[in-house]
């Protein structure tokens, strides 16, 4: 019954914070989950704290620590910051009994609503930092097609484009690895090219090349709304694009490649009928950050991450 109250306010609150969020789902404990609360006078936190682990042989591996604890978050009452710091410190005890000290393959990670700031400076406290955002751009469907920018020519990407598809990626990899959000592991460019090769294989791949003056220096990989499903529970829409990367040459910046790829993409988004447009960036990413906002991008959720998970006291 208390949960079920927490999860109630919660709701309520949360409806009063971001149009675009969706509705927060009930917990479901199983497995491994373990259901935390806390209360602070007439605030009230829940929380579900999970654990998965993977390979470094696992595309997936590049995004993350190979051991993740997540915890999902419902705050209640007057006072959701001092809930919020309750709840972490139940989550802190959880934690060592599971996790090694010190051990940098261990994360803890948590995901807030954006505009959600209550709790930020507890947050910080406690040790974790904002590492990664997903951001969400509505459709603009009433607006005119993309601008040309001179020089640069998009197409759709062949498997013949796969060793500069692979390039541009590693690029980009390298240079997100300094915020946090990626750990470039021993046959990353491997499992790239894996990856890349599943795309080009496809009848209609949804990466496009940009070509300035005939050298192709950019690259865009998109999922359309039929392949979303796995992130579509993040937003309040029916219809989800995402963008997977965007990837310009050094050589290519500041040349018009990234904003003419941009706006391709959300051209083909448009034209699918995709209601609004997700994608994860770094939040210390001085490039990334700036240029997606100029793009029509907020943030929705901030990733907030403590690795290792545990550290000495």
């Amino acid at each position: 019954m208390h949960n079920d109250v927490t999860a109630t306010g919660h709701a309520a609150r949360i409806a009063t914070v971001d149009a675009l969020l969706p509705a927060p789902l009930p917990f479901e404990v199983g497995g491994d989950s373990v259901l935390l609360s806390a209360e602070v006078g007439d605030t009230t936190a829940a929380g579900l704290s999970t654990c998965t682990g993977l390979g470094p042989d696992s595309p997936r591996s590049m995004w993350r620590a190979l051991v993740e604890h997540r915890l999902e978050v419902q705050l209640a009452g007057p006072d959701p910051a001092a809930g919020l710091d309750a709840l972490l410190t139940r989550w802190d005890e959880h934690l060592r009994s599971l996790a090694q000290v010190g051990d940098t393959e261990c994360a803890a990670v948590l995901s807030r609503p954006s505009r959600d700031t209550a709790g930020a400076t507890e947050l910080l406290r406690h040790g974790f930092a904002p590492v990664g955002v997903l951001a969400v751009r509505p459709a603009q469907r009433m607006a005119a097609g993309p601008d040309t920018t001179p020089g640069v020519c998009i197409r759709h990407a062949t498997p013949d484009d796969l060793s500069t598809a692979v390039t541009l990626q590693l690029e980009l990899q390298r240079y997100d690895a300094q915020f946090g959000r990626i750990t470039l592991r021993p046959g990353v460019e491997e499992l790239i090219t894996k990856e890349l090769l599943h795309h080009l294989e496809r009848p209609e791949p949804q990466v496009w090349i940009a070509e300035l003056y005939g050298r192709p220096l950019g690259m865009v990989v998109l999922q359309m709304p039929d392949e979303t499903g796995w992130i579509r529970h993040r937003v309040a829409a029916s219809r989800v694009g995402y963008l997977s990367s965007l990837a310009v040459s050094e050589a290519a910046r500041s040349s018009g490649v990234g904003t003419a790829l941009a706006a391709h993409a959300h051209q083909v988004f448009d034209e699918a009928g995709a209601d609004v447009v997700l994608l994860h960036h770094a939040v210390a990413n001085p490039r990334s950050t700036p240029f997606w906002y100029a793009q029509g991008y907020r943030p929705l959720w901030t990733g907030w991450q403590r690795r290792p998970a545990v550290r000495s006291r």
